[in-house]
């Protein structure tokens, strides 16, 4: 692959309740959240854009407000993935690319989040494949795509299959609804394309049950980073890239997860982590 294989590490937006303070300085402004935040990692999933696309003059004051080498993710507005589930869906993601493509070298993989879908919603795995696939051939060019979805059952060979055949990124995520990182690497290679994704997502209901404030690590998280550490080392040495993202609900406090991953990772031999 042209580019030589890194590890970015971020979190899963650069705003949260009880940052201020915790992660950024007393005093430190909001409007100037985003260029602290690129002194301390060189990478952010953007959580806003699911939501709504941004103006363009958001997206040129990130890209001015960062270093040269930080690198944008951003998830896909809900409109496409949520709401018109893909169908007739092609001109909020041109109007989207458009606004994204100001961010220009520093835009990095963009990410097609589902939801879990009941079998009202498609009575198979194959029926969701099946609109996936037509939804993904007409892709542009260009771009680095990442797909997550929260049904388990859906983790067919065909799916994967199909990620792999269009060099989009299965995303791996630790989520109670979905198969740990080590039990995933047994069931089949999920490594398809020349990049990987990775969201720590934690347990938003259960931790939500005891904070709703993101200033402290509240639950001890280490025995599965270290997995995912392990993990991660095995797809490194692959020649593969990795874009890795801690989201609050992991462990409490999403900057001080990336910290201890990073630790870890640089402790990590990479061996155990299963037959990737």
């Amino acid at each position: 692959m042209a580019e030589k294989a890194q590890i970015h590490l971020g979190t899963s937006s650069f705003t949260a309740e009880g940052w201020e303070g915790a992660f950024y300085p007393e005093g430190c402004k909001p409007a100037d959240y985003l260029a602290f935040y690129a002194t301390q990692f060189g990478t952010v999933e953007i959580d806003s854009t699911f939501y709504r696309i941004p103006s363009p003059s958001m997206v040129r004051r990130w890209q001015t407000v960062t270093p040269k080498d930080f690198i944008f993710a951003a998830k896909v507005p809900q409109i496409i993935t949520h709401e018109k589930i893909l169908k007739d869906a092609a001109a909020e993601l041109k109007q989207f690319l458009s606004v994204m493509d100001l961010l220009g070298d520093k835009l990095g993989p963009l990410l097609f989040q589902f939801p879990y879908f009941n079998k009202k919603a498609f009575a198979k795995p194959e029926e969701f494949l099946a609109r996936l696939i037509s939804f993904l051939d007409a892709l542009p060019r260009g771009y680095r795509f990442a797909v997550e979805i929260r049904n388990k059952n859906f983790l067919i060979p065909a799916f994967v299959d199909a990620l792999r055949k269009r060099q989009l990124a299965l995303t791996l995520v630790d989520h109670p609804w979905m198969p740990f990182v080590s039990e995933l690497f047994q069931k089949f290679d999920p490594i398809t394309a020349d990049f990987t994704y990775i969201r720590w997502l934690g347990d938003r209901y259960a931790i939500e049950k005891q904070t709703k404030v993101w200033d402290k690590v509240i639950v001890d998280r280490t025995r599965a980073l270290s997995e995912w550490a392990k993990a991660c080392k095995l797809v490194q040495r692959r020649g593969v890239s990795i874009f890795a993202y801690a989201n609050n609900h992991f462990a409490g406090f999403a900057p001080a997860t990336i910290r201890q991953f990073a630790e870890i990772f640089g402790k990590t031999a990479g061996t155990a982590a299963g037959s990737g």
